[in-house]
């Protein structure tokens, strides 16, 4: 297939390393993921002003991934944070474990907010993926637009976003609450309350979408509805005015 116009080109690498044998990727590729990320959404905005940015992600085994980042970036257990992504057995979970577990031990408990350390991590055990959506997350931040965040892989990135730019996490929005066992554990760290817990396991942004008209609607009612005063309805307070 050829380019398209309405997709973007920003490869980084042709994939990641090993990260249960080592470093993911080297330092240099995951600013490079980060700034890719950043740059998707002012490309996209660049077309049009758009009014929310909904994140979700692609892939097969990135809930590692984001196991690995939630267990190091806010100390819970390996064992806590990691789930059986698409369905995997009880045997293929364990080693599963057992690999988070080994990545978390490599990296010592630091203070929130130190950027540094989340781009240690996120070269670490991320994937570009997740990297990506960090940087889409500071960079719509940036512009002042809402991001509805989707499932355990993009609350993942925004606890690398956290940890750059604290500040960014006031502008998102939990779609859901999946059926990962960490994600429940990331949106605490992230104070983000999910506007519904349906037990999703599907990725691709679905539950961002689902959230969609639930954000439109609260976004008019508070733009739109009239207030009981406005409206002139009697309160247990005092009479409707006049």
């Amino acid at each position: 297939c050829g380019p398209h116009d309405l997709l973007l080109d920003l490869c980084v690498a042709p994939g990641t390393a090993n990260f249960a044998r080592g470093p993911a990727m080297p330092a240099g590729q995951a600013a490079a993921a980060l700034a890719a990320g950043a740059r998707a959404v002012d490309e996209v905005l660049a077309r049009a002003p758009y009014d929310v940015l909904a994140l979700g992600d692609m892939g097969i085994g990135n809930t590692t991934s984001a196991a690995a980042l939630v267990a190091i970036l806010t100390g819970a257990d390996a064992a806590g944070v990691t789930g059986r992504g698409t369905g995997i057995g009880d045997e293929r979970l364990a080693r599963k474990r057992e690999i988070v577990a080994a990545a978390a031990a490599r990296f010592p408990a630091r203070a929130a907010g130190d950027a540094e350390f989340a781009m240690a991590v996120a070269a670490g055990v991320g994937g570009f993926e997740i990297v990506g959506l960090a940087g889409a997350i500071l960079a719509a931040a940036a512009r002042r637009v809402p991001i509805v965040l989707d499932g355990y892989i993009v609350a993942a990135a925004a606890l690398i976003a956290q940890r750059i730019a604290p500040v960014a996490i006031g502008y998102c929005i939990a779609a859901h609450r999946s059926q990962e066992p960490g994600h429940r554990i990331a949106l605490e760290a992230l104070a983000l309350e999910p506007l519904f817990d349906l037990g999703l396991r599907l990725g691709e942004a679905s539950g961002a979408a689902l959230a969609l008209p639930i954000v439109e609607a609260a976004s008019r009612m508070i733009a739109e509805m009239q207030t009981f005063a406005e409206a002139g309805v009697a309160t247990e307070t005092g009479a409707a005015p006049s």
